[in-house]
């Protein structure tokens, strides 16, 4: 378990030279820059109904489940949910959880930096994973946020099928 931890510690460290806020776009609606505590509550929201039990590939080919899961931090909870609701209205991902209250410490323009960010963990197809890289580039208010994926080695296979059934290859 202590193994597991460990590697998702190293996602949430947060990806070096991404601070510099942009103009903000008109998809979001925001700019600025963190700051504050972030507020809300985590929880996953994104059960599936039922007991459903097709299949663990989640409708893509290749090795694995054909299942990622993205990580993209945020300046605050309402960019946050603003994006997190265009990629699953977008069919970029079947799932979104916004997690609040994740301090990232990392050097922006040889300056050490820590903001309260708000970590958005978001569940696609594997094949998906450049589109969505794609749309967070576009619509992120950071000069460079960040957006690191990682293949589903395993998983439930309903979730992982209903993740797949729920975002088109």
């Amino acid at each position: 378990m202590r193994a597991a931890w460990a590697a998702l510690s190293l996602l949430l460290l947060p990806a070096l030279g991404r601070r510099a806020l942009a103009m903000a776009t008109p998809a979001l609606g925001t700019s600025g820059t963190a700051t504050g505590t972030a507020t809300g509550t985590a929880g996953d929201t994104c059960s599936t109904p039922g007991n459903d039990t097709r299949g663990d590939t989640g409708g893509d080919t290749g090795g694995g489940t054909g299942i990622s899961a993205a990580f993209v931090t945020c300046p605050n909870p309402s960019v946050a949910t603003e994006l997190a609701r265009a990629l699953v209205t977008q069919r970029l991902a079947a799932c979104v959880n916004i997690v609040p209250g994740v301090t990232s410490v990392y050097t922006w323009q040889g300056k050490l930096e820590e903001d309260s960010e708000v970590l958005l963990m978001i569940k696609t197809r594997s094949s998906r994973v450049p589109a969505l890289i794609d749309f967070v580039r576009s619509h992120h208010p950071y000069e460079v946020p960040e957006v690191v994926a990682l293949p589903v080695a395993q998983g439930n296979p309903p979730y992982l099928r209903w993740v797949g059934d729920s975002v088109p290859p």
